[in-house]
C-alpha cells in the first residue's frame, strides 16, 4: 500500500514522504495512529499544493531575513554601562542585553538565542556580533560598549 506520512516514522520516512509499506503495517499501525493517510489521487494533489505553499513561504521568509541582515549591517547598538579602570566592565554584556538594546533603540526584535557571541563582552569598545536570521542567512551587528 502506498501512503503519505503525516509525521516522521523511524525506519519508514519523514513527514510528507510518499512511501510504499505493507498493507498490514499501514492498516494496523500507521493509519489508526494518524501517522499516515492513504495516497489517493486527491491526497497526493493536496500534498503537492501544501509543499508549493510551504516553498513560497520559505522564499518570502528568506527574502525578509536578507533584508533584515542588510539593515543590521548598517546599525550600531550603543550600550552604556558601569565600569572600572582600564575599560573593564562591572559584570558583562550578554546576547540578552544586546537583543534588548536592539529592540529599544532600533525596534528590531531578534531572539537572544539567534545572537551568536562566543563570550560575553567584558570591556568597553567596538564589537562585531553575528546574528542568525534564517537557516542560511546571517548578518552582523556592531555593538559599541561605553562606560
Amino acid at each position: 500500500m502506498i501512503v503519505i506520512l503525516q509525521k516522521d516514522v523511524k525506519g519508514t520516512g519523514k513527514a510528507g514522504d510518499v512511501v510504499k509499506v505493507s498493507d498490514g503495517y499501514a492498516r494496523n499501525m500507521l493509519i489508526p495512529r494518524g501517522l499516515a493517510t492513504e495516497a489517493t489521487e486527491g491526497n497526493v494533489r493536496s500534498l503537492e499544493k501544501q509543499k508549493e505553499i510551504a516553498a513560497e513561504k520559505r522564499a518570502a521568509d528568506k527574502a525578509a531575513a536578507e533584508a533584515t541582515a542588510e539593515k543590521l549591517s548598517k546599525l550600531t547598538v550603543e550600550i552604556k554601562t558601569k565600569g572600572g579602570e582600564g575599560g573593564r566592565l562591572f559584570g558583562s554584556i550578554t546576547n540578552k542585553d544586546v537583543a534588548e538594546e536592539l529592540e529599544k533603540q532600533h525596534k528590531i526584535k531578534i531572539d537572544k538565542k539567534n545572537i551568536a557571541m562566543e563570550n560575553p563582552i567584558k570591556a568597553a569598545g567596538e564589537y562585531e556580533v553575528e546574528v542568525k536570521l534564517f537557516e542560511s542567512v546571517k548578518g552582523s551587528l556592531k555593538v559599541h560598549v561605553s562606560i
